[in-house]
């Protein structure tokens, strides 16, 4: 049997692990000027790559159910081997080609190992305390870009352009080498046959688990709506870039770390639906306060915190939910999610701007009207019977 202080070891270990994994994602955005400049590219040029990263969250639901019939520890060593494949492209053979190659190979291995690894620890930890672990677990997101992204940066300025993929190489190899000596294999007694297309048939159909994926489309679209724009509604405002000024970097991460924390704490206290409600809830109130208090630089660093901290609660309480929906196919319901969220937030992208020309209280109220339409799909998601 499980002990408590190993599963804490397991949680810690797994937290490592992902600090790796979001860092080479998380660091082209601030050195996006400098990887171009290196490279011989555009800003478009680099842009493009992480664009056409997102769609490998697509691909992500044809590779979970290795996990769900294979076991979810060969789902976590797939995705970490994609991952080093493109690291170690970028490191060995430095070229725009390569650095492409990396964001787009560490992005799709990050969306196989992710659904597996919330899979295992949906297996192991009790509904009623999955909250909390899988919030520690997603204190990587806000600790990469506050920790290793300024790390990526000074690697950079000593080195080269392709530092951090060698440090993420190495690093990598050590995190998967620990994966597979740490973490016990988990093979089913009898495994059924891989059948890829039926288990994303059987999820999809499924009415709880269609709008589970469909609530949290709807809110991430709605918070995307607004974050993409905002930082044109700050320049237009008071002739400032949002994105350069360094204090709204520490404010957004600070703003998840706090969000990722309130969400560990309250969760599984307060249960996952009224903690994703209330957090919709809030967060609707308070992009409403934008033309208020948007009047000043201050008040606009103010709102960006509590934005994010309020969407940051409602996405990272969704996840234990999700690992309880369908029990026996999880990690192809979380990659299904994965994908749809990354849909949705491409598809707000393209609408956002439209949405603009009408002013920006045109996409605060849309974004409240996802939020409300969210809370509505959460309200009608029904589990089963034996979630406690």
């Amino acid at each position: 049997m499980l002990t408590h202080k190993t599963l804490l070891q397991r949680i810690a270990f797994f937290t490592g692990l992902r600090l790796t994994l979001n860092t080479s994602i998380r660091m082209i955005y601030p050195y996006l000027a400098v990887f171009a400049v290196a490279l011989q590219r555009d800003i478009g040029a680099i842009s493009l790559v992480l664009a056409a990263s997102m769609f490998t969250s697509a691909v992500g639901p044809f590779m979970a159910p290795i996990a769900d019939r294979r076991g979810r520890k060969v789902g976590m060593l797939i995705g970490m081997g994609i991952f080093l494949a493109g690291t170690f492209s970028a490191s060995l053979f430095p070229s725009y080609f390569t650095f492409f190659l990396a964001i787009m190979v560490g992005n799709l291995g990050n969306n196989i190992f992710l659904p597996s690894m919330q899979a295992y620890l949906g297996d192991l930890v009790p509904y009623n305390k999955r909250g909390l672990y899988l919030a520690i677990t997603e204190l990587s997101w806000a600790l990469s870009f506050i920790l290793l992204v300024p790390l990526a940066g000074l690697i950079i300025t000593n080195t080269y352009w392709y530092g951090p993929f060698i440090a993420l190489s190495v690093l990598g190899s050590v995190m998967t080498i620990l994966l597979w000596v740490l973490i016990p294999a988990d093979h089913p007694a009898n495994p059924e046959p891989l059948a890829i297309f039926s288990d994303i048939k059987k999820v999809i159909l499924y009415p709880p688990a269609l709008l589970s994926i469909l609530m949290g489309t709807l809110f991430v679209a709605g918070n995307e709506l607004v974050n993409v724009v905002f930082g044109v509604w700050i320049k237009d405002s008071f002739g400032l870039q949002i994105a350069a000024l360094g204090a709204a970097s520490i404010v957004i991460g600070l703003s998840e770390l706090g969000g990722e924390g309130v969400s560990a704490l309250l969760t599984d206290r307060l249960g996952k639906e009224r903690t994703i409600a209330l957090s919709l809830i809030l967060n609707s109130l308070w992009v409403i306060t934008l033309p208020w208090l948007g009047k000043t630089t201050s008040g606009a660093m103010v709102w960006l915190f509590f934005f994010y901290l309020t969407f940051e609660v409602a996405i990272v309480s969704t996840l234990p939910l999700m690992t309880e929906v369908t029990p026996a196919t999880r990690a192809t319901l979380l990659s299904l999610f994965v994908a749809a969220i990354s849909l949705g937030r491409s598809l707000a992208d393209v609408l956002a701007p439209l949405l603009f020309r009408g002013g920006f209280l045109v996409n605060v109220l849309v974004c409240v009207g996802f939020n409300l339409l969210s809370i509505l799909a959460l309200s009608r998601i029904r589990l089963p019977r034996n979630a406690t």
